[in-house]
C-alpha cells in the first residue's frame, strides 16, 4: 500500500499431546512438538518431553489443567545477513496450564500457556501462549479466530524475540 510492502507470516506449527490419568485429579503426560518459523529464522524446532499435570478445575462448561514437566529441544536456524546458521540442542524444564470454557451453547475457548526454561544456558527461556474461540453459525459451520504468540529470549542474530500471529477463518463440519 502506497508503496508499502509487508511480509506475511509463515510459520507451520504442528504436534501432538498424550494425557493418560493417574488419579482423580493428576495425570501423566507426553507430547512431541515440531515448528518452522520464518521471522525467526527458524528452520525447524523439534521438541520431545512429558511431565505431570494437575487437574485444578473441571465442569460440564470448562476445565484448567496446571503442567509441568521436562523436555528435549533442538532449534535448527537459518543463515540471516551476516550470522551464520547455526543449531542449538538443550534440556528444558516446563511449566503452563491448559484452559478450556464454553461461553454459551455457540461459543466456546481454548487456551494453553508454555514456559520453556532452558537448563544448559541458565536465563534463556521460550514462552508460547494460543488463545484461540470457535463460535457455531449452524450445525455445520463454524466461525474461528486464534491468536498465538512465541517469545523466544535469544533470537537469532539481527532477528526480534517475539512473533505474534492472529488467525480467522470458517471451518465447515461433516456429519455429527
Amino acid at each position: 500500500v502506497n508503496g508499502v510492502h509487508s511480509g506475511t507470516a509463515q510459520a507451520i506449527r504442528g504436534g501432538w499431546k498424550y494425557d493418560r490419568n493417574v488419579a482423580s485429579r493428576m495425570e501423566v503426560n507426553a507430547f512431541n512438538d515440531y515448528e518452522y518459523d520464518r521471522f525467526q529464522s527458524l528452520d525447524l524446532r523439534f521438541v520431545v518431553g512429558g511431565g505431570l499435570g494437575y487437574r485444578a478445575w473441571k465442569s460440564s462448561r470448562g476445565a484448567l489443567a496446571l503442567q509441568a514437566g521436562v523436555d528435549y529441544d533442538h532449534d535448527k536456524f537459518a543463515r540471516v545477513a551476516s550470522a551464520a546458521a547455526f543449531s542449538r540442542n538443550s534440556p528444558e524444564g516446563y511449566w503452563g496450564d491448559d484452559f478450556s470454557f464454553k461461553v454459551n451453547g455457540s461459543t466456546s475457548i481454548v487456551e494453553t500457556f508454555r514456559m520453556f526454561d532452558n537448563m544448559s544456558d541458565t536465563g534463556a527461556y521460550r514462552a508460547n501462549f494460543d488463545l484461540s474461540s470457535n463460535t457455531k453459525w449452524r450445525k455445520w459451520l463454524v466461525w474461528n479466530l486464534s491468536f498465538s504468540d512465541r517469545y523466544l529470549s535469544d533470537p537469532a542474530a539481527g532477528r526480534k524475540p517475539n512473533d505474534m500471529l492472529y488467525t480467522t477463518g470458517v471451518g465447515v463440519t461433516f456429519g455429527h
